[in-house]
């Protein structure tokens, strides 16, 4: 029992730590922020949008006007109303397809950190052959193999942007398995999957959702060129790459329609970037120190 509670102490202690150090950067609060607003404004879409996504409320082409406040598309639908429900498709492709990515990330870069020798070779050779191909190239091949949609995106994004997440998990699971703890239970007679499962995979953890939470970013980027390129969300589905690409006809003559989900897309990678930074320096401190 007294074990129990000096253990619960430590995990209070090591939380308050983390949300001290997390707390005291004013760049990872402005992350917390915009993720948080973001993600409020996707979650409370039906009550903040002042028309329904589809409905014709104007001219096409609109200017800003009472009723629409950031004009209308080219078909005369609200881009305001656009614009919030797009949040929706951005946030759950950017999350959907970087938890793909970390998971098959994290499994390979264990399992090569790990068993080493032909394993390894093997395994690093796939991400040699998946790296010397540009990323938004496979995307596309895999979304034109299985077809655009929000689903089929979230696969294209995941399957293909993993490779440099294994490469930093692997690097650091080459460093867990010659810990002391470690060494420790391999000679109690601890399995490979025990060891794994119990002393390397928690370690991974923190740095796996550090990753992950930074690459939300660069899914939504993806997403949006491939929206962008009609290979992504299809209409009349809501998103930010498709008002980008119905915009480029119009850019002179009605430039708002383009500033708008540019904006959006700003935002939210930057609020993605800055909350991945925070969480990367208050999980480890030594990477704040040698950066600062």
């Amino acid at each position: 029992m007294e074990n129990g509670t000096i253990a619960t102490v430590k995990e209070r202690s090591r939380a308050s730590r983390f949300f001290e150090s997390f707390l005291r950067r004013k760049t990872a609060v402005l992350g917390l922020i915009l993720v948080s607003t973001i993600t409020a404004v996707a979650i409370a879409a039906p009550l903040i949008s002042p028309h329904p996504p589809t409905e014709i409320v104007g001219p096409i082409n609109g200017p800003p006007a009472r009723l629409y406040p950031l004009g209308t598309d080219r078909v005369g639908r609200d881009v305001l109303t656009r614009l919030i429900y797009g949040t929706r498709a951005s946030l759950v492709i950017g999350v959907g397809a970087q938890s793909l990515s970390v998971l098959i990330g994290l499994a390979l870069g264990m399992g090569a950190g790990y068993y080493g020798g032909k394993t390894d070779f093997v395994l690093m050779r796939i991400v040699d052959v998946f790296m010397a191909f540009p990323f938004i190239l496979l995307a596309i091949l895999v979304v034109a193999a299985i077809g655009p949609s929000i689903e089929n995106v979230v696969i294209a994004v995941g399957v293909t942007s993993w490779t440099g997440t294994c490469r930093i998990l692997r690097g650091e699971t080459l460093r867990l398995r010659e810990e002391t703890y470690v060494e420790a239970a391999r000679v109690i007679g601890a399995s490979n999957r025990r060891i794994l499962v119990r002393h390397i995979l928690p370690n991974l953890v923190p740095l796996a959702v550090t990753l992950a939470t930074i690459g939300v970013g660069t899914a939504i980027l993806s997403e949006s060129s491939l929206s962008f390129l009609g290979l992504g969300v299809q209409p009349p589905t809501p998103s930010w790459g498709l008002q980008l690409s119905f915009a480029q006809i119009v850019i002179f003559s009605a430039p708002h329609l383009a500033i708008a989900p540019t904006l959006a897309i700003f935002l939210t990678v930057l609020g993605f970037n800055l909350l991945g930074d925070g969480l990367r320096d208050a999980l480890d401190p030594r990477e704040a120190t040698l950066r600062g």
